[in-house]
């Protein structure tokens, strides 16, 4: 019996779609254009995130690229003057080869991208790990004083900018979020209405036989979930082509400037699935309850 009820519902539920497939198709299109909106923002905020969080591990640390042609030995004496100042915890020499083992383990699946190079690009450092942050410009500043120093890579004020930024770019996505969702709810509700009306009397017959509330409700909340997976669907498609694209197209400038890759196409895709797909589904659903709480008075 509960089977047969379900089927009954889930085949009223697509016919409902069918017959109203102008209001359905403008609804799918509120709610996708919602969610591809949603996809812009969930992209920009994790890819900002990660690269704020891979500098932030920095924020204890550091380090002091060396000349070319700068020994272990000549490393040696600047560790030997660094870890004697203020705020030092320890100070270390990273070669060229353990730098591009690490880089190798940051890009995961990507790593073989390093394989083109012809030869290993990266210098040779000292690593300072610092006790107390409040020294840490100034051992930033002393260790660009050194001979043998190349450059220095200190991303204290860099990871605050980049924090500052997320939390802007969080509410903002939070704010547009509601506001999509409200009216795609409000979209979704219409259609449903549109529906009700339409079967007006059919249901005045089924309620006048002794059909109960929720067998009634049924079709109309199903039709609007139907309706959010659809739309879940698309956006999940048409977002990951996206994201694939602008990888493709900016990822490698991406990692000139930060430094890392951003986040693989594979880990959006799967997590947009299941974000989208409770998105819409919720969406449809609330804007079924709304419009059958409003509209058909069983």
């Amino acid at each position: 019996m509960i089977i047969k009820r379900f089927f009954y519902t889930l085949k009223q539920a697509f016919l409902q779609v069918f017959r109203n497939r102008n209001m359905a198709i403008a609804s799918i299109f509120a709610i996708t254009a919602m969610l591809l909106i949603l996809s812009l923002f969930f992209i920009l905020v994790i890819n900002v995130n990660t690269a704020a969080q891979t500098i932030k591990n920095d924020y204890d640390s550091i380090e002091i690229f060396l000349k070319d042609g700068v020994t272990e030995e000549q490393a040696q004496i600047i560790i030997s003057d660094i870890s004697a100042q203020d705020g030092v915890e320890e100070a270390f020499y990273k070669s060229k080869e353990t730098a591009m083992d690490e880089f190798r383990q940051r890009w995961g699946d990507n790593a073989y991208l390093l394989d083109s190079l012809k030869e290993n690009p990266l210098p040779n450092s000292v690593v300072i790990m610092i006790s107390d942050l409040e020294k840490a410009t100034a051992l930033a500043e002393r260790a660009g004083t050194y001979e043998q120093t190349e450059d220095v890579k200190f991303y204290k004020a860099t990871v605050d900018k980049l924090l500052d930024a997320t939390k802007f770019i969080q509410l903002a996505a939070v704010v547009v979020m509601v506001f999509l969702i409200i009216v795609s709810i409000v979209v979704v509700s219409n259609t449903i209405k549109l529906t009700v009306f339409n079967r007006a009397r059919e249901i005045s017959i089924m309620k006048y036989i002794g059909a109960t509330n929720w067998f009634i409700r049924g079709p109309f909340l199903a039709e609007g979930i139907i309706i959010g997976v659809i739309s879940a669907g698309i956006s999940v498609g048409v977002s990951t082509l996206l994201y694939d694209k602008i990888v493709e197209t900016i990822g490698d400038q991406v990692f000139s400037i930060l430094s890392m890759p951003m986040v693989p196409v594979g880990f959006l895709a799967y997590n947009f699935t299941w974000i989208f797909l409770a998105l819409g589904i919720s969406i449809g659903s609330c804007g079924s309850i709304i419009s059958m709480k409003r509209f058909l008075k069983a």
